[in-house]
């Protein structure tokens, strides 16, 4: 996985820069086909040509190789999750009690949350039976989901992963995910979502929301340095193959940040079939 993930964070990293894979190897004094075979993965950079190519591509030598340390937050919410209580409540998402309906424990089933935050719905499910494991790049997040699952007797897999380097290697039966894909940037949205489909079982369920843009909306108060925009419908357009179950859209009342303020939002509960 390492070669892969190094393989796919040189390219991204690359083309963020706006550098071909020849001005890249000029750059590093090198030929561009050996560019090429890191971004393809059929080798690996030379240890000593890793510091000059962090610094060309303005990440760190961990980034590169898809650890989530951060030169500087990702999310907002990393300040607002230090505080004791939980930002959120631990009153789980309705669409989880969705889950439960649609695909009951009745038999061991591997659930994965993405983007888990204080660990609300990633303990409900561990409560319920399923055998959870969750990811967020939030340091306090991730503490305070290993807190709250001590507190109430379950165990969960939790791990610290940046959305946009993370990608499955082993198989899951449902895939959930609230209020975190806006982080996903437009160009990687079919490469992560197409990883996430693959490592699916056969009958299992993804349930994802996304924030979607309406120009009746005022924009969010909240500043978010590193969201992208979704459109209504575009959520859909990644799972024409699967069986949709639900694909609904509301518009909702928050004021998470003391600010009264609406959001719309589409859900999708889509099943693959083979």
């Amino acid at each position: 996985m390492t070669k892969e993930t190094l393989a796919r964070n040189i390219s991204i990293s690359r083309k963020e820069k706006g550098l071909t894979q020849e001005e890249l190897a000029g750059l590093l004094g090198i030929s561009f086909q050996a560019v090429s075979k890191w971004e393809n993965a059929q080798t690996m950079p030379d240890s000593s040509l890793l510091p000059k190519l962090s610094g060309i591509l303005g990440v760190s030598i961990d980034k590169l190789f898809g650890y989530a340390a951060q030169d500087r937050p990702i999310t907002i919410y990393e300040e607002e999750y230090k505080i004791q209580d939980y930002y959120w409540g631990t009153e789980p998402n309705k669409a989880c009690y969705q889950v439960l309906q649609l695909m009951p424990p009745t038999r061991h089933l591997k659930l994965l949350d993405v983007g888990c935050g204080e660990g609300k719905d990633a303990v409900f499910f561990a409560r319920n039976g399923y055998d959870v494991t969750a990811f967020d790049v939030s340091d306090a997040g991730i503490e305070k989901t290993r807190r709250l699952a001590d507190q109430l007797g379950v165990s969960i897999h939790v791990f610290k992963a940046d959305l946009l380097d993370y990608r499955l290697d082993t198989p899951f039966d449902i895939i959930f995910s609230s209020g975190v894909l806006h982080y996903i940037k437009p160009d990687y949205r079919k490469e992560i979502l197409d990883n996430y489909k693959r490592f699916t079982n056969d009958k299992g369920l993804h349930v994802l929301n996304v924030f979607v843009q309406k120009p009746f909306l005022a924009p969010p108060p909240e500043k978010e340095p590193n969201a992208y925009k979704w459109h209504s419908g575009e959520l859909l357009t990644h799972y024409h193959d699967w069986l949709i179950k639900d694909s609904s859209e509301i518009v909702f009342d928050c004021n998470s940040s003391g600010i009264p303020h609406k959001h719309a939002m589409t859900k999708l509960i889509a099943q693959k079939i083979r």
